[in-house]
């Protein structure tokens, strides 16, 4: 037993070293026992409206916090994360669009490859596995939370000690019982209330819980028309909004010891808007586009040059071709946008 238990011991430690020698910023191991808790805030705030019309974990609470619905033998979980190393450019030129530091580049390619080298150790030793990673299986905020990764920050992100909420996260499950963390970071943001008191439209309602349907980050990916009232709010954002993590104190040195990202990894709104379907799913694919629509881009990139102040014809004429489109949410938001742009 004794020499079981070692060996044991030993593999939990080469399941981090693995982790962390193939690109993971930190890699952590918990238990896998139901997420009960995570279960029900998902089933409050989907009764109360906050999920709006998002599927991933909310479509399945039960599925969704349950490891053994992934791997029937599960026993642990080792969880990582992975910096995203792009935080966005001070405001692009007006007219251009931002994107999330996230979704910058494939960063959930990489993770995957990192946490499969680990399946492939607990492989190797006989055990079974299986990656989950930006999937709607597992509620991976609350496996790192509780791998002792992070906390729950009041913007709902999970915020690594003196580094901040730029990362993302994904599990190995696996039925090898390994050592599993017996602590949890503490609550590291005391007092502070920035994300709350500066987001652009008021979308964390309290601590820890944000309205999907005033969430920027959410809006620009839901299906259908974006609500009037926060097409202003959104700005030059073409994909995501990383405010909330910007504004946070936790993050801000992090971010200081990198350089800005190339300016190409923004993107030019009137360039997507002359750009094919085929063309926009070769190079967005990896984003979440509702119905896998490319129409929804397009959508986005119009309330951004609606918002743009530049002063420049080549925009108006690009807005006037979806004015009478046969499309009703891009003539919609043409329309508004001409509108905007008349303003100017």
């Amino acid at each position: 037993m004794e020499k079981l238990n070692q060996d044991i011991e030993q593999l939990s430690m080469r399941c981090i070293q693995v982790g962390t020698e193939t690109g993971l910023s930190a890699v952590g191991i918990t238990t896998a026992e139901p997420f009960t808790e995570a279960k029900k805030v998902l089933e409050e705030r989907k009764e109360a409206g906050y999920a709006a019309d998002m599927q991933f974990t909310y479509r399945n609470p039960e599925r969704s916090t349950t490891p053994t619905r992934i791997l029937p033998e599960a026993q642990s979980l080792v969880v990582g994360a992975l910096h995203t190393p792009a935080p966005r450019l001070p405001e692009s030129s007006e007219g251009d669009s931002r994107i999330s530091a996230y979704a910058r580049k494939d960063y959930y390619s990489d993770l995957r490859n990192s946490l499969n080298s680990v399946a492939e150790l607990l492989e190797s030793e006989g055990w079974k596995t299986k990656v989950v990673a930006d999937d709607n299986a597992l509620v991976d905020r609350a496996a790192a939370i509780r791998a002792g990764l992070g906390w729950m920050g009041k913007n709902s992100n999970i915020l690594l000690p003196k580094k901040g909420s730029w990362f993302v996260f994904g599990s190995v499950v696996t039925n090898a019982p390994l050592i599993t963390n017996e602590s949890v970071i503490e609550d590291g943001c005391e007092k502070c209330t920035r994300c709350i008191d500066l987001c652009p439209t008021g979308a964390i309602v309290e601590p820890g819980v944000v309205d999907a349907r005033r969430c920027i980050a959410w809006l620009v990916q839901a299906p259908g028309s974006i609500p009037e009232e926060f097409r202003t709010a959104i700005g030059n954002r073409m994909y995501g909004c990383d405010e909330c993590q910007e504004v946070c104190p936790v993050g801000r040195q992090e971010r200081r010891k990198e350089k800005f990202s190339d300016p190409s990894a923004d993107v030019s709104a009137l360039e997507l808007l002359s750009c094919t379907d085929e063309e926009l799913l070769d190079r967005y694919g990896h984003w979440y586009i509702a119905e896998r629509d490319p129409k929804h881009l397009r959508r986005n990139a119009l309330v951004v040059l609606g918002n743009s102040k530049k002063e420049d014809l080549n925009i108006e004429k690009e807005i006037a071709k979806y004015l009478l489109d046969p499309d009703r949410v891009l003539k919609d938001h043409a329309q508004w946008a001409y509108k905007q742009r008349s303003n100017l």
